[in-house]
């Protein structure tokens, strides 16, 4: 009984520092503009702890101290909602949102830049019409920028037309924010869809970011085809009145897609650790069965990068050119 007791006495110190350690961090990232305000705060909540710890009060009184603590943490944190009302930066400027009349897709806020550089563009929204009727494929991108272990991933589906609609999740930035994976996990930015043009959103990140980029067929029945891209089109709808914040961890490129897939496969089992370190998604997917399984994946993987190809071939004929090869049979 005592080794019980022990043992939750440690697991209890082991939480409260965990509590401690978040709520910290939370001050740190998303606490008030005003610097002096900030770390003032901040050093009254670290330093709480350990004077709750050395007031000569009884193991209750302690308790109640931190909970009364925690709860006034939460009273801040809970409250703090993501809004749409703000100076975005351009490449995030709209939110896309549509319509599905007798399985025509009106999509409007599709972005389509034209780059000069990887910082460099003009800006071009188009309202596209999209026939659900002629949907014909599922692609899948994953773009690294810097470690092997996180990539970004796109979805895109394509039309008997030729034509393709890229999706991504990401974060939407206002105009004086960077990217910051800290920043992610604490209500920073807000949650955006990017549905735009291949060559927009792929050749970015293939041709002038110089970032490594895969691309893998799906292969699932097309109704699934079509239910993902209406789960993620009702998400969209949902955000032009209802933002809500990314997560770096919760809601981001990889688990909203995960969710999405969900939505009409309630019983699926993506629960798997390459959600987080995502770019191990594709020997996810290979397991899974997803994607072509009849080469090894280090074959296939060879075969799937598309970024030292599309930069030799330019923009002309961007989402042709970039679907050449066994990968897309």
């Amino acid at each position: 009984m005592y080794a019980v007791q022990i043992i939750g006495q440690v697991l209890l110190v082991v939480l409260i520092l965990l509590v401690w350690g978040w709520g910290s961090l939370a001050i740190f990232v998303a606490g008030p503009e005003s610097v002096w305000l900030k770390y003032f705060l901040l050093a009254s909540f670290i330093l709480s702890l350990p004077f709750i710890f050395y007031l000569d009060i009884t193991g209750w009184q302690k308790t109640f101290a931190i909970v009364v603590i925690i709860a006034l943490l939460m009273t801040w944190w809970v409250p703090l909602k993501a809004t749409n009302e703000k100076e975005w930066a351009p490449e995030v400027a709209r939110i896309p949102y549509g319509e599905i009349d007798n399985d025509i897709l009106v999509l409007h806020n599709v972005r389509n830049f034209k780059y000069q550089s990887r910082n460099e563009f003009v800006e071009h929204w188009e309202t596209r019409r999209y026939n659900l009727k002629e949907l014909q494929s599922l692609d899948i991108f994953l773009s690294y920028w810097k470690s092997s272990h996180i990539a970004h991933v796109v979805m895109s589906w394509g039309f008997d037309n030729g034509e393709h609609l890229a999706i991504s999740i990401e974060t939407r930035k206002d105009k004086n924010q960077t990217y910051s994976e800290l920043k992610g996990f604490f209500k920073q930015y807000t949650l955006a869809y990017v549905a735009a043009d291949e060559r927009d959103l792929i050749g970015l990140r293939t041709n002038y970011r110089k970032e490594r980029v895969y691309g893998y067929r799906i292969n699932v029945p097309d109704q699934y085809k079509r239910y993902l891209l209406e789960s993620y089109l009702r998400h969209m709808n949902k955000l032009i009145d209802e933002p809500e914040f990314y997560h770096a961890l919760l809601q981001n490129c990889t688990t909203g897609i995960s969710q999405h897939y969900k939505t009409f496969m309630p019983d699926s089992s993506w629960i798997d650790w390459r959600l987080i370190a995502n770019g191990h998604m594709d020997k996810l997917l290979y397991d899974l069965g997803l994607i072509k399984t009849d080469i090894p994946l280090e074959e296939l993987r060879k075969q799937s990068r598309i970024d030292l190809r599309m930069q030799k071939l330019g923009e002309e004929d961007f989402s042709d050119n970039l679907r050449e090869g066994v990968v897309w049979e």
